[in-house]
């Protein structure tokens, strides 16, 4: 059945279609490099009666696929096939051939086999959604980048195991091939126990998780912070710190530092046993070479840290790892951060730009080592490209780190799901042949992981094929691939976007908890006065305003929602906890039209007015425990009893609360000081 499948496929002509146009006409996700149909009929998805794999073990399968006998049966069938000659020439690329007479899908690999199989699949479920039978095709497709990786940031909380083990799922079938797991206290630590919080994975549960993404493809690799970022370490040991003050910055001129962090890195390496990098770390250093130890040295704070660099570097180096470092402390060292980070024509670029201290530095940076050029906003102009050049130019390898969730919007990530900045990102890494490319997600301010998946799928959508999908294609593709939905169905989530900054700031006269990194002291705006009705609305007169216009966004948004979890086909827990989001964020408007009806209300109907004001009041309970309730389906809502807080040097909003009263941070603040209000009223 092969070989003749096979002749004919050899013997068919090709037609030439817009693969954009074709990927798009069928939702497939990533699009694919090459897609064409070809003369060869068409093959109805119920058509399909076995699948068959020659040259390896049957990869991973998902959907209408995992449903098929894995023996030859009569009728069509699906042959997989291991040819270390077919084309691409890489080890993810796979050809996929669909004619009436089955479907044929050839690669160099298990998981070139497993990616194949993941586009038939999607091509199996859209014919069978929406009642049509699949043209013959044929598809040739590769990776534009070999390291596609995500960022899991456990600081602030945990999700259930079972959660991580669905997300590495979704992962392999947004061709995502790696994930940076930031530990922090959230793995148990044999060798140093006291680091590993009550609640942390043991490395046997990391271990499994790690073996179950390697057979989807998926490589997760450690991130274990060093020499700052060190809190979660330091709290325990203050015998290392650089300043006794402070648990962020470790000294680099101890050498029970470095015991320390290769017991901690010993076994986060044996916990994720399949990767190819420790990620180490080392950014945002603010102290080092002010203690006694470092000053004896007489080193600069500059050459302390490439010194712990290259320790650590070694290190990895032995344990068959390359280190990555995220690479702001060697360009601030430079006098560059400010320009790399500012969007300068290039002739202005010109007269500012001065290396010579960078390059007078060259030797200090390891070679064995991955920069990790981090940028959260479009990477693409003068300056950044400049670094870029300077990089390859001294023969040092750089991965690109764009962001799913950059830290500074709590609650959910912003900008679109940062769609615009991550394809600019993907492009460039193709561009300048960059090692990999990596989307963080920070739990600064701690967004529900949900929130944040489509900013992962477009890391797989570009970091795959960055020249296809416009970002309003993808979104279009995510919700039908996701959701089952038509079109732009999830406009919601821009709509949410945009109510999320009202929310962030509508209860407070002073102070910010957006950004999260910098969650301040705050005081919440006045109450209305009973007796001199309605100067507080005349005051409040703006806010109100915005209020009533976000009142109406609410309206439109919580029928979309409600419309998308009507006619979606999957994916309806996402969609529910959008909807909590929804309600989260309408809470100080409801409490606002409800102070502004109380304080205009005439004398007759003030009563009225006043209960009303109370029956939302009340609300507020029950829109926690509802978010709480869909929240905690898949995360841990409050840190272990004895948990030890660090000294939380960035201010993190998740940080404010061991439970998740950080959520509603202003919300308690202000209801606390109405119901005191509405307590002496009689």
């Amino acid at each position: 059945m092969n070989r003749i499948l096979s002749i004919l496929v050899a013997l068919l002509p090709l037609t030439t279609i817009n693969a954009t146009e074709l990927a798009d006409e069928w939702a497939l996700m990533p699009a694919p490099q090459e897609m064409k149909t070809i003369a060869g009929g068409k093959l109805a998805p119920t058509a399909l009666t076995y699948i068959t794999v020659e040259g390896c073990d049957m990869p991973v399968l998902y959907g209408l696929l995992d449903q098929l006998p894995r023996c030859v049966k009569p009728g069509r069938g699906v042959v997989l096939t291991i040819d270390s000659s077919v084309t691409p020439e890489h080890n993810e690329g796979y050809l996929l051939t669909i004619t009436r007479a089955g479907v044929e899908v050839k690669a160099r690999s298990r998981v070139g086999l497993m990616y194949g199989c993941i586009t038939l699949e999607q091509l199996l479920t859209e014919a069978t959604e929406t009642n049509r039978d699949i043209p013959a095709m044929q598809i040739r497709d590769w990776p534009a980048s070999d390291f596609r990786a995500i960022h899991i940031d456990t600081k602030h909380h945990l999700d259930r195991m079972e959660y991580y083990y669905d997300l590495m799922d979704r992962l392999a079938r947004w061709k995502v091939n790696a994930v940076i797991w930031e530990l922090e206290d959230k793995l148990r630590f044999e060798r140093r126990p006291e680091v590993g919080a009550q609640n942390a994975i043991s490395k046997q549960e990391m271990k499994a998780l790690s073996d179950y993404a390697y057979e989807r493809g998926v490589e997760m690799n450690p991130l274990v912070q060093g020499l700052g970022h060190a809190s979660f370490i330091l709290k325990h040991h203050w015998e290392l710190r650089e300043n006794p003050a402070s648990d962020w910055e470790f000294c680099p001129t101890d050498e029970r530092t470095y015991e320390l962090q290769f017991d901690l890195y010993r076994d986060a390496l044996e916990a994720m046993p399949h990767g190819r990098y420790l990620h180490i770390g080392g950014d945002e250093i603010t102290a080092i070479g002010i203690d006694k130890r470092c000053k004896d040295t007489g080193k600069t704070a500059f050459e302390l840290q490439m010194m712990w660099l290259k320790r650590v570097c070694d290190f990895a180096t032995q344990h068959g790892r390359t280190a990555i470092f995220w690479d702001d402390m060697p360009l601030k060292y430079a006098n560059l951060w400010s320009l790399i980070r500012a969007d300068i024509s290039e002739e202005e670029l010109q007269r500012s730009w001065d290396s010579s201290r960078l390059d007078a530095s060259a030797s200090l940076f390891p070679q064995d080592c991955v920069y990790m050029r981090w940028l959260y906003g479009d990477p693409d102009f003068p300056a950044h490209r400049r670094v870029l050049d300077w990089y390859a130019g001294h023969g040092l390898k750089v991965m690109g780190a764009t962001a799913a969730a950059d830290g500074g919007s709590p609650f959910m990530p912003r900008f679109g799901s940062k769609t615009a900045q991550i394809h600019s990102f993907c492009s460039l890494a193709k561009e300048y042949g960059l090692d990999g490319i990596f989307a963080t997600s920070w739990d600064d301010g701690s967004p529900h992981l949900e929130t944040v998946m489509r900013g992962y799928a477009a890391l797989g959508e570009w970091g795959w094929n960055p020249s296809a999908r416009s970002e309003a294609a993808f979104k279009a593709a995510y919700a039908r691939r996701e959701y089952g939905l038509e079109g732009q169905r999830t406009a919601f989530i821009e709509q949410l976007e945009e109510a999320a900054y009202y929310f962030d700031k509508a209860l407070a006269s002073e102070g910010r908890r957006n950004p999260a990194w910098g969650a301040t002291a705050f005081k919440t705006i006045d109450l209305p006065d009973p007796e001199n009705p309605g100067a507080w609305s005349e005051k409040h007169q703006e806010l109100l305003d915005d209020a009533r216009k976000e009142d109406q966004r609410y309206a439109q948004t919580r029928a979309d929602i409600d419309l998308a979890m009507a006619e979606a086909r999957r994916g309806r827990f996402a969609l529910e906890l959008y909807g909590q989001n929804c309600e989260l964020f309408h809470y100080p408007v409801r409490l606002l039209l409800a102070l502004e009806r109380y304080d205009n209300a005439a004398a007759g109907q003030r009563q009225d007015a006043l209960q009303a004001l109370k029956a939302e009041v009340d609300y507020f309970d029950t829109m926690r425990a509802n978010l709480e309730r869909v929240y905690g389906r898949t995360r841990f809502m409050e840190n272990p009893t004895g948990y030890i807080a660090d000294m939380n040097h960035h201010n993190h909003l998740a940080a404010q609360t061991q439970d998740s009263r950080w959520i509603f941070l202003y919300e308690t603040a202000f209801l606390d000081k109405l119901k005191y209000q509405l307590s002496q009223m009689k």
